[in-house]
């Protein structure tokens, strides 16, 4: 799972328990003139994924790390789908961040307040 939250200028994103080791990372961070927005996507799990690079898929279990779709850089932590939120970036690393977070509706407010 990850904790969204706000520091400045910066969208930070912390990954929590073992999904670090599952996705190769412990946290992103991103300025807020990047983040396009957020939206709740819970049926975002049966697109397709991509090719993973590093990272762990076993379907109906858990979708963590990079992988690359279309030309795009995506990272997954997801583990349960109907708390996935998907962040839009613009000139970053990533295109997107699809991302389990505790409330996926507090999540997406607070990216769009921040943004506003």
């Amino acid at each position: 799972m990850a904790l969204i939250r706000i520091d400045g200028d910066d969208l930070v994103v912390v990954i929590e328990g073992l999904d670090k080791l599952w996705s190769f990372k412990g946290s992103l961070t991103t300025p807020l003139a990047n983040v396009r927005g957020a939206t709740a996507a819970p049926g975002i799990s049966a697109d397709p994924k991509g090719i993973r690079a590093p990272g762990s898929h076993l379907p109906g279990v858990i979708t963590a790390g990079t992988f690359y779709q279309d030309g795009e850089k995506i990272f997954w932590d997801v583990r349960d789908p109907s708390k996935a939120v998907v962040v839009e970036l613009a000139d970053e690393q990533y295109a997107r961040l699809v991302l389990q977070v505790e409330d996926p509706r507090a999540a997406v407010a607070l990216v769009e307040r921040a943004l506003a």
